[in-house]
């Protein structure tokens, strides 16, 4: 049996085609171990950490960083047994059987991508070549320049060097230098990395906007304490680091156009492809609703109060994700899909939280939902909105979605139109809860008001059903201990 093994580049699920090489985690030469994470791709929806399928020595680097590959691509080559001595060579200088030889479609990939809708067969709706070797480990923000997909080249400077032949005594065809990229530093100076502190300590530097990383701990082994969190609040606000995000469109330089060329690719291009398959297959009817939540906010701060809530992130969009599940109990078939010839309703509630993170616009699920007590969807919620904007959310979570809710009120707006995520029926807006005047009791005074957007598709939910559905969530935010008496 071969020492030398070729790890192709693994079908990630989701009907993944290709992806574009982020950053290598190795160089060649470097000892690995199984599982442990060689390259960082980035597909339609994450950047991925894939971990190696065994454990060796590092041979060879196929492609170089910002290389877009098809899946089943060999991308790497990995002796097994480096103990076992030097890779022979045959007589005529060409490798012996144990050396890596690229496959043809591994050449092609490295200057051109795959033609737009090209499904190669046995990659879509079957096993991967090779079979499925995905593990996936983590995923992370990408931390690289934006970068092109490779073009053909039009001279000698464009082309990217594949030798043919190899050279002694490893082989010419690595293509990728190492990337040992610098430790962030944070606030305190020291590396970065995790930052040691107890769940509920990050609750609390959460809630009160305090960044762990710029603290220095005084608890033990450095960890930081609520002691430690309590102070940097109660620091001058003056005194807060001014954290600054750039977008990738805003430092990127304009040519003497002014204008600027952004490739369309990863979590944008899957975004666009499923907007528009959406908003040209469904037939959207959108209804609004406009409520007074004074109640409902009230009722969130006599639970924070409660000892067993005071480490728990209670926000108006918890009610909200409450209020949506008790409304699907009452109306089944809002939580369905289109298929053709047949309506599929859904016991279970995949509850999507529409997410905008750096990457663009995720939106990750809370499997099962209306199964959890408040308590557990509160921490679930939590959990998804940490792991999104960390850059962390998996496929796995991203998938399934059965229902949705937006909060577009965090942008400071008061709600919108949203268009439906595929093979879902309805998506619920939640926008800005304000003071306004209100009529209350027979007298105008100041109220907490916010407005409720729902999109539906007509095919499934018609308009008596989608009135009724938008009416009983704006129930409950009106009045949510009520709604509860009535309704369980």
């Amino acid at each position: 049996m071969s020492r030398i093994k070729e790890f192709n580049l693994p079908d990630l699920g989701e009907g993944l085609t290709e992806g574009e090489i982020l950053a290598w985690l190795v160089k060649v030469g470097d000892t690995i171990e199984l599982n442990q994470p060689i390259v960082e791709v980035e597909t339609a929806k994450a950047a991925v950490e894939i971990p190696a399928k065994w454990a060796g020595q590092v041979q060879a680097i196929f492609h170089p960083e910002g290389t877009t590959v098809e899946v089943g691509t060999p991308i790497i080559a990995i002796d097994t047994d480096p103990g076992a001595g030097p890779v022979e060579q045959s007589t005529t200088g060409a490798p012996a059987t144990d050396l890596p030889t690229p496959s043809a479609a591994s050449l092609a990939a490295v200057e051109v991508a795959p033609a737009e809708g090209a499904v190669e067969p046995g990659l879509i709706g079957g096993p991967a070549p090779g079979g499925r070797t995905a593990v996936l480990v983590g995923y992370g923000p990408r931390t690289t320049a934006a970068k092109r997909r490779p073009r053909k080249a039009t001279g000698p400077a464009g082309n990217t060097a594949v030798p043919t032949a190899p050279v002694q005594p490893t082989p010419a065809r690595i293509v990728a230098a190492p990337v040992t990229p610098a430790p962030a530093v944070n606030g305190n100076g020291r590396a970065g990395g995790p930052v040691l502190a107890k769940p509920p300590v990050r609750k609390l530097a959460k809630d009160l906007g305090v960044d762990l990383a710029s603290l220095t701990g005084s608890g033990p082994s450095g960890s930081i304490t609520r002691e430690d969190v309590q102070r940097a609040a109660a620091a001058p606000a003056a005194a807060e680091p001014l954290t600054v995000t750039t977008s990738a469109s805003s430092a990127a330089s304009f040519g003497a156009d002014r204008e600027q060329r952004i490739p369309v690719k990863g979590v944008r291009r899957l975004t666009a492809e499923n907007m528009s398959r959406s908003a040209f297959t469904a037939p959207h009817v959108t209804e609004f609703l406009t409520v007074d939540v004074s109640r409902a906010m009230k009722a969130l701060d006599r639970l924070r109060e409660r000892r067993e809530w005071r480490d728990v992130r209670v926000s108006p969009l918890l009610l909200v994700a409450k209020a949506v599940l008790l409304a699907v109990r009452r109306h089944p078939m809002v939580n369905s899909s289109w298929a053709g010839d047949e309506i599929v309703v859904k016991e279970y509630v995949n509850l999507g939280i529409a997410a905008a993170t750096e990457r663009g616009l995720i939106v990750p699920n809370i499997k099962d939902a209306g199964r959890l007590t408040l308590r557990e969807l509160a921490d679930a919620m939590t959990d998804l909105v940490q792991t999104a904007k960390a850059g962390k959310t998996s496929p796995a979570d991203m998938s399934g979605g059965t229902l949705t809710i937006t909060n577009v009120g965090v942008f400071g707006v008061d709600t919108g139109t949203p268009i439906l995520p595929p093979d879902e029926s309805a998506i619920l807006a939640f926008g800005a809860v304000r003071e306004q005047p209100w009529v209350h009791k027979g007298k105008v005074k100041p109220r907490l008001v916010t407005t409720l957007g729902l999109s539906f598709d007509h095919r499934i939910i018609d308009g008596e059903l989608g009135s009724k559905f938008l009416r009983d969530v704006g129930d409950f935010l009106a009045d949510p201990e009520a709604a509860l008496l009535a309704w369980t």
